[in-house]
């Protein structure tokens, strides 16, 4: 088998409707791929197993229930550790696929099957679009005037993997799962470079292990692999729907910055580190204020004044960040769209 697709799923019962359809609709513009989906549900309040049921005779759907929720970072980890495939791709619950995904796929695998890393690229959409559609939304119906690409690389191309680590290519850093497609048995081996004790933590986002688990083990897996870039994206994730929203702001100054700091460790090199860690502070000062201001549910428990604020000081963003939030709000009220 070449491919599993990893679904890591809490509540949301819906989106992961939604979610399988999406595979459904894909999987019947394709032949002759062998692919399987590997669902792991943190002891979900919804009926999940007959969102399963109702799809698993025509797609190959292994399904784990965990006794109790055991937090993100290990159910995820639970996910993989399900695949047989020799690749294996880690999406949302709320994330969707386009009906071309699997073909596209299935041609990128056998043409590649030296490379051990692929960076595969997404659209954003805003999730109140599907609110206008019946469940399970039909991905014939997306709108691709209203998405916009994560990453807006045109070319695609073979790389060395730490060349994947560049806000060119994504500004998020591979903090997403979606954004990675690996091999799977060299994902598995790399887990114990994880802080056993820190995955357990089931809070959202309490600690950079739990947060950035993937990442973690992905650039501690294939630092020294060939890797690949799709710059065309192959699936959509949804913005609205996650529960952790209010928490968006922490992650993008605090959680990117410390996962940067650990790449270094692995192998980034010191240019890049910098190049990288200055663009992930372009809007430190103003988000900082808004975690302080808002307190425990934006992270504010979370924040270290040494690691996370001190730390930072030496970037020049940290004090052009407020200087670019004046420039914005300005520019939103002459009418100026900017990104």
């Amino acid at each position: 088998m070449i491919l599993s697709i990893c679904i890591p799923t809490y509540n949301r019962v819906n989106q992961l409707d939604n979610c399988l359809n999406s595979i459904l609709i894909s999987k019947k513009n394709v032949d002759n791929f062998d692919f399987e989906i590997c669902v792991s549900d943190n002891n979900s309040e919804g009926d999940t197993e007959s969102i399963i049921k109702k799809y698993n005779k025509e797609l190959k759907i292994k399904y784990n229930r965990n006794e109790k929720n055991l937090g993100f970072a290990i159910n995820g980890i639970k996910s993989i550790s399900m695949a047989e495939g020799e690749f294996s791709w880690m999406i949302g619950n709320d994330d969707l696929i386009l009906p071309k995904t699997l073909s596209v796929l299935k041609n990128l695998l056998q043409d590649n099957l030296d490379k051990d890393y692929f960076f595969i690229n997404s659209y954003n959409l805003e999730s109140s679009y599907l609110d206008k559609f019946p469940v399970p939304f039909n991905t014939k119906n997306l709108n691709f005037e209203n998405m916009r690409k994560i990453s807006y690389i045109k070319t695609s191309k073979q790389v060395p993997f730490w060349d994947v680590i560049d806000p060119k290519v994504s500004w998020e850093f591979l903090i997403s799962i979606f954004l990675s497609l690996f091999k799977t048995k060299k994902w598995l081996k790399s887990i114990d470079i994880l802080n056993q004790e820190r995955i357990k933590d089931t809070g959202v986002w309490s600690n950079f292990d739990n947060t950035c688990l993937h990442p973690i083990v992905i650039a501690n897996a294939f630092k020294n692999s060939k890797a690949y870039i799709c710059a065309d994206p192959l699936s959509v994730n949804l913005i609205g729907y996650r529960e952790w929203r209010s928490m968006y702001e922490f992650v993008e100054i605090v959680r990117i910055p410390e996962l940067l700091d650990y790449y270094r460790t692995q192998g980034l090199s010191i240019k890049s580190y910098f190049y990288c860690k200055n663009f992930a502070l372009r809007n430190f000062t103003n988000y900082m204020f808004k975690i302080i201001i808002g307190g425990q549910q934006m992270g504010k428990n979370y924040l270290n004044i040494k690691n996370h604020i001190l730390k930072n000081l030496f970037y020049p963003n940290v004090y052009l960040s407020l200087i670019y939030f004046i420039f914005r709000k300005i520019f939103k009220i002459l009418g100026f769209k900017t990104q």
